[in-house]
């Protein structure tokens, strides 16, 4: 009788267990950061700066706020002066950005 059981699990669960480990199906993670191309900061509207690390809604609007007051980022340095974005913030997303 337990044989029957563990077999019955292995059966119903077996196939998600190899599709979580191999990246396919229901579980499958978002593509890596490395693999996207560079986010031109000058130009991304609130959805696109969304998709960074650690950029939600109230921050990707505050970056949008601050492009349209002061005018297009220099570097993607300027970022700091965007309330909310703290250098810990802008390292993890530094590869992922670019003002060209």
């Amino acid at each position: 009788m337990r044989f029957i059981w563990i077999m019955t699990l292995l059966a119903l669960f077996g196939p998600w267990a190899n599709a979580c480990e191999s990246g396919t199906g229901a579980a499958t993670k978002p593509a890596s950061s490395a693999s996207l191309a560079p986010l031109n900061i000058n130009v991304a509207d609130a959805t696109a700066l969304q998709r960074l690390r650690g950029i939600g809604a109230v921050k990707a609007q505050a970056i949008v706020d601050h492009r349209q007051v002061h005018g297009a980022f220099a570097s993607v340095d300027e970022l700091l002066e965007v309330k909310g974005i703290g250098k810990a913030l802008l390292q993890r997303n530094r590869e992922l950005l670019t003002v060209d």
